[in-house]
């Protein structure tokens, strides 16, 4: 064989070795990173900041699919995280919901049958049964029995822990914290037979005192509204998750994404 031939199939080989390690690289990249999607309404229409139409909501799982992603249950990310020896599939997407609007079951459940992803909704118990926006206990049922939609916890009734703690005593406050988690917790358990442990906070508050006060209450996880996603250094109790709302087309939702060819991402709304 000549000295050409030889070096041209070197040339070869290392292009081969390098694909595949770029592939390998590539694949562990995109499991290192973990987005999370919190949404809160979903109607036919734009109504409020917080709503998100289901056309653009179809939009979304449309670009998930074409860009390779998978969407798992956030107890799959938390295990992920929790053990260094665990694997998610490329690309993967947790899907979650905060208060317990009723669209979820009007408009979000039909989805979700279709699709067979899963959802963690996160509700808050005073406004269940009672308010005219929210959910019924007997919808919750329902929903969970579907072993698609994991049913835990943003508190008892969505305080501003912010504003909570100025008005309050140290003590005080505390008490109202963990009243809040407990109560919120006791209330969800009774009533749909799920087992709480993951939180959602109210506003996206949180500092070192509520978690604490969070863990000693029992809740192992915690999510969170900063805009970035989670990887394996992140806090269990502080996930992060990025507010959806209706701006989020085929281009912007693709940018948050991390996807090439894409407009940047909107402005977020207020969040609760």
């Amino acid at each position: 064989m000549s000295r050409l031939i030889r070096l041209l199939v070197y040339t070869v080989l290392v292009c081969i070795c390098e694909l595949a390690w770029g592939s390998d690289e590539a694949a562990q990249s995109a499991e290192s990173r973990v987005t999370i999607l919190v949404y809160h309404r979903f109607s036919e229409t734009a109504d409020d900041s917080m709503t998100v139409r289901m056309s653009t909501f179809e939009t979304q799982l449309r670009v998930l699919r074409e860009h390779g992603y998978h969407i798992v249950p956030l107890r799959e990310v938390v295990g992920w995280l929790r053990d260094p020896n665990a694997t998610l599939p490329p690309k993967p997407v947790a899907i979650t919901v905060d208060d317990g609007h009723r669209s979820v079951f009007d408009k979000l459940l039909p989805v979700v049958l279709r699709e067979r992803f899963p959802v963690t909704l996160f509700i808050y118990p005073s406004a269940i049964s009672n308010a005219s926006y929210a959910l019924t206990w007997e919808q919750l049922r329902t929903l969970r029995q579907t072993g698609l939609i994991d049913i835990q916890s943003h508190t008892f009734w969505h305080p501003n822990f912010n504003v909570e703690r100025r008005h309050r005593t140290p003590a005080d406050f505390q008490q109202f914290v963990r009243t809040q988690l407990d109560k919120s917790r006791q209330r969800i358990e009774s009533q749909t037979g799920a087992h709480v442990d993951m939180l959602a906070w109210p506003f996206g508050i949180y500092d070192d005192e509520l978690i604490a006060l969070a863990s000693e209450e029992g809740y192992t996880v915690a999510v969170t509204l900063e805009a970035h996603k989670a990887d394996r250094h992140a806090r269990l109790l502080a996930l992060p998750r990025f507010l959806m709302t209706d701006a989020y087309g085929t281009r912007a939702f693709a940018h948050l994404l991390g996807e090439p060819d894409s407009l940047p991402m909107p402005a977020a709304g207020n969040a609760r």
